[in-house]
């Protein structure tokens, strides 16, 4: 039984491009911007400033009474607060699907590895298998024909 097999195209590929990440990202100008305003808003110490901004309106909304609290607690400090605290979280995030992403790539480039070593052993095992075959015939005396190659 000849089967043919061709490395797997990727596998010769991958080392030169390697897993898409975040970091090769084609952003533009906007893009560039945006990143540069996203890693700015998207801190802890941000959030900070933020809490602070917030906290100068607070002994107003305190005198504005409950309902005038209620509305600075939700349309003030947890919209100014929450939007850093949230983008924090989306970076971190980011980098642990980044690190996925590397290590499911390392992976299946080993398993590509290992396919086409294994399929190297096969057709080896193969030849050897034939050539052990016809050395047994050949010595009852009959006639093999030679293993065709693919």
């Amino acid at each position: 039984m000849t089967v043919s097999h061709a490395s797997q195209p990727p596998t010769n590929r991958r080392p030169k491009t390697g897993p898409h990440l975040s970091a090769h990202e084609h952003l533009g100008l906007n893009g560039r911007i945006a990143l540069a305003i996203t890693n700015a808003v998207g801190t802890m110490w941000c959030a900070y400033v933020f809490a602070g901004i917030a906290l100068v309106s607070l002994p107003a909304a305190i005198q504005g009474g409950t309902a005038m609290l209620i509305a600075w607690i939700a349309q003030t400090f947890l919209q100014l607060v929450l939007l850093s605290v949230i983008m924090v979280g989306q970076k971190v995030a980011a980098a642990a699907s980044d690190k996925q992403a590397l290590q499911t790539y390392q992976d299946a480039q080993s398993l590509l590895e290992i396919q086409d070593e294994m399929h190297r052993l096969i057709e080896l095992n193969n030849t050897l298998t034939e050539e052990i075959h016809r050395a047994i015939v050949a010595r009852d005396g009959a006639h093999v024909p030679p293993r065709v190659q693919p």
